[in-house]
């Protein structure tokens, strides 16, 4: 294929926005035959792949196998997976982690071999992790330092895209916050996630789902956005952050008491602390609710303290801050949201249904999660679709067409401008993530769900506003995504995965191969695709 030869300084073949794992190895990658320009709105590693812990899933071991580790996804997913792209990551997976070991990511190791944990709802040890428990902090580092050695990638810190460009249909470029056009034949979307809509939450402050929105808003369908993933183990500090605790520790053995010391999990899942994400969360909000109390207790002191603090040596300090040993202390935990399975809708090589843009990570969905995440598979999720979307462009392309370059259009023209005082902001900003935390939580009811919906409506003016700082576009965006969940959830009238209705507790047998898609012609409902054997 033949690729731009422009001197236009916002002129690409590929852009990427966002800088998690997903976008990180999309420009490395893409950079083998492209100009490309990463785009992301802060500091490069200012990302949930920072902050990840566990580690990536993988089919490596003697007792392992991709068909093994392809029922334990489907379990999990609660006959909501796209069991043909759950295939493809099992299968892939192994050859992904290499590609990664080539790259040169010191994963930890025991006896000369790769060392592997297990997480919950994983009938196997399958999770491989570096630097103990800060797997992202040197997977991103890592590439972070072949990225910005790669002459070929232009990076672009603290450069907010408010908008995805059209042309007759197709994304041609984008638009940012200062005003400035960038164009190319192909954008990549990898924003990441929107925890930041929940008050608690283990995602940073830039999770703000921005793609997802601004995917819509040019004509993307988005998918599957009642099901969110609350984290059981994370612990507030007395300053109120939300710090993530990997669910690898109770892989290794920790156990939760409630707050009358009572061991709980085994009446709740037969895997008991290994049980799947939605059901130890709900547990635990449960045993909250039965006793009155803020919190139960999540004791690691059955194991050696030097095995602690090597393992786990970011959660040892942590704890360390605040005055606790986890050798010796049991450590305050409560449920957070965590992970969306929902977001832009792409096939199996990050395909949307907008010609020239994919989506991959967090932001996509390509239905392997279900309705709940299996805990580890979500790097592992990036690997295999990053890998995918770039072997797509390398082997069909797209270039820019000469024509269009200067009749594309943005998806907010028309809008009026505004910009919220910070104050203001601010306050409706945390008014609408509290209500979204008590009203469209872990514990769904019809009746909090209306009065979320009310709510929104009562803001419905922020939808055609044009914002003019990253705060208010922020926000706006936030709404957006509150809207969808808020309109799925009362909308999927069962309980499933993730997604948890107390008027409606059974999963209904008429929503278990149903998804929901929306897209600006309305929401449709399809069948997911069969089940398929390896």
């Amino acid at each position: 294929m033949v690729y731009l030869k422009g001197e236009d300084p916002c002129e690409f073949d590929v852009l990427v926005v966002g800088s998690g794992l997903a976008g990180l190895l999309a420009a490395i990658k893409a950079a083998r035959f492209a100009r490309v320009c990463l785009l992301t709105k802060d500091a490069l590693y200012n990302t949930n792949t920072w902050l990840a812990q566990g580690g990536i899933a993988a089919a490596l071991g003697d007792d392992d196998t991709p068909a093994i580790h392809l029922e334990d996804t489907l379990q999990a997913g609660a006959g909501l997976c796209n069991r043909e792209a759950v295939k493809v990551m099992v299968e892939e997976g192994p050859r992904r982690i290499r590609e990664l070991l080539e790259l040169g990511v010191p994963f930890d190791r025991v006896a000369g071999q790769l060392a592997m944990t297990r997480e919950g709802a994983h009938n196997r040890n399958r999770v491989i992790h570096a630097g103990g428990d800060a797997t992202g902090q040197v997977l991103h580092a890592t590439l972070q330092n072949r990225l910005l050695n790669n002459k070929a990638i232009t990076v672009r810190e603290y450069t907010f895209v408010t908008d995805l460009l059209t042309c007759e249909g197709e994304v041609v470029g984008l638009q940012t916050l200062r005003g400035e056009t960038y164009r190319a034949g192909t954008v990549i979307l990898a924003t990441g996630g929107l925890g930041r809509v929940f008050l608690c939450t283990t995602n940073p402050e830039v999770a703000t789902g921005d793609g997802v929105a601004m995917a819509f808003r040019a004509g993307a369908e988005v998918a599957d956005m009642e099901f969110i993933q609350f984290h059981p183990n994370v612990f507030e500090s007395p300053k109120g952050e939300m710090i993530l605790i990997s669910e690898a520790v109770r892989g290794e053995g920790a156990v939760l008491w409630n707050s009358r010391g009572e061991r709980f999990m085994d009446k709740y899942h037969a895997k008991a602390e290994l049980g799947p994400r939605d059901i130890v969360s709900r547990a635990i909000v449960d045993q909250m609710n039965r006793q009155g109390s803020r919190c139960v207790y999540l004791d690691m002191t059955l194991r050696d303290p030097l095995f602690l603090k090597s393992r786990f040596p970011t959660i040892y300090a942590m704890a360390s801050r605040y005055g606790l040993d986890p050798a010796k202390d049991w450590l305050p935990v409560v449920p957070a949201a965590h992970y969306a399975m929902g977001g832009v809708r792409t096939d199996l090589h990050g395909e949307t249904n907008l010609p020239g843009l994919y989506a991959c990570g967090e932001v996509a969905c390509s239905g392997v999660h279900g309705a709940n995440r299996l805990a580890s598979n979500s790097l592992l999720e990036c690997l295999v679709f990053t890998g995918r979307v770039v072997e797509r462009l390398e082997k069909n392309g797209r270039n820019l067409p000469r024509a269009v370059q200067q009749k594309h259009k943005k998806s907010d023209e028309g809008s009026k401008n505004l910009s919220l005082e910070f104050t203001r902001g601010k306050k409706l900003q945390e008014e609408l993530r509290r209500l979204m935390f008590t009203k469209a939580g872990i514990l769904r009811h019809a009746k909090d769900l209306l009065t979320a919906q009310r709510f929104l409506k009562e803001h419905a003016w922020l939808a055609d506003a044009a914002p003019q700082d990253r705060a208010t576009w922020e926000l706006k965006n936030l709404f957006f995504l509150a809207n969808l969940i808020v309109n799925s959830a009362l909308m999927r009238t069962e309980s499933r995965g993730s997604h948890y209705r107390l008027d409606y507790p059974q999963p209904a047998d008429a929503w278990r191969l149903r998804r929901l898609i929306w897209s600006g012609k309305g929401k449709k409902e399809e069948d997911l695709l069969a089940p398929l054997s390896l």
